[in-house]
């Protein structure tokens, strides 16, 4: 599987856009749409959804997950939960509550069985951060997973003409957002910030990696080790492992700054 992502400001856009998907003849448990939302809008719209599998226990009026029996589109599921740095986020369909689950939300164990059967190969947990830094900023992401690159040409096609953002140009977003400050901190070093760009950024990503985040050091040296050695392959004689390392040290302080200002909030 293929995931093929797009990026949409206006959730009309992208509700419709999930329609135009299902023409194309991709299977429910293949295309989700991801919505962000105050606790309070996202308990308005979960009230508007029959609830078959009901609230998490003890979760009580505070939004956990919840599945409910049809989202008012498509006829497809409705996941809500808190991920992590984000906040709410409502997530239609089985692969939605899949890549919610992949994110750190917790789904409840209700949901986590319903996702037991959910098509998950192909969600790429090392593009999650883009899609959240997406949702922070009150955008929609649409998520597909394509059989294979014929059909992933043809979503392509059918995000780029329905007017959504590619993966790509919100990954670039995301980090012009943070460059300067990066730059900032890490020139103060007395390190060569243009210089090492490239892979203190590999290492900021790499800390916001599904897999990677929230680990400690020892859990994810041995990963950290093999992705630094794969880089001194591809750029022979230069020195990676200092800029990675710092990177990944500011990508962990990132995340878990915007655990806590999620929490505060």
């Amino acid at each position: 599987m293929k995931a093929v992502t797009g990026v949409f400001r206006s959730k009309s856009d992208a509700q419709r856009c999930l329609e135009d998907l299902k023409s194309l003849g991709l299977r429910d448990d293949r295309i989700t749409l991801l919505t962000p939302g105050s606790e309070k809008e996202v308990q308005s719209e979960l009230q508007s959804v029959p609830a078959v599998a009901g609230e998490q226990p003890g979760m009580g009026k505070a939004v956990g997950a919840v599945v409910g029996a049809s989202a008012g589109l498509s006829g497809l599921p409705l996941i809500v939960a808190l991920v992590p740095g984000v906040g709410p986020i409502a997530a239609l369909g089985l692969l939605g509550g899949a890549v919610l689950a992949a994110a750190g939300a917790g789904i409840g164990a209700l949901a986590g069985e319903k996702l037991e059967n959910a098509m998950t190969e192909g969600i790429p947990e090392d593009e999650l951060f883009v899609y959240e830094d997406a949702l922070r900023k009150g955008r929609c992401v649409v998520v597909t997973l394509a059989k294979d690159e014929n059909e992933a040409s043809r979503v392509r096609e059918l995000l780029k003409a329905a007017g959504a953002e590619a993966v790509d140009a919100a990954r670039e977003q995301w980090w012009i957002g943070l460059r300067d400050v990066e730059r900032e901190h890490y020139s103060k070093s007395g390190k060569n910030f243009s210089k090492d760009e490239k892979f203190f950024r590999l290492g900021f990503q790499a800390a916001l990696h599904a897999r990677m985040r929230c680990q400690e050091y020892d859990q994810v040296l041995a990963e950290m080790s093999v992705q630094i050695e794969e880089l001194e392959r591809q750029y022979p004689g230069t020195e990676v492992a200092d800029a990675f390392t710092r990177g990944y040290q500011r990508g962990r302080e990132h995340y878990q700054e915007m655990c806590n200002e999620s929490k505060a909030a």
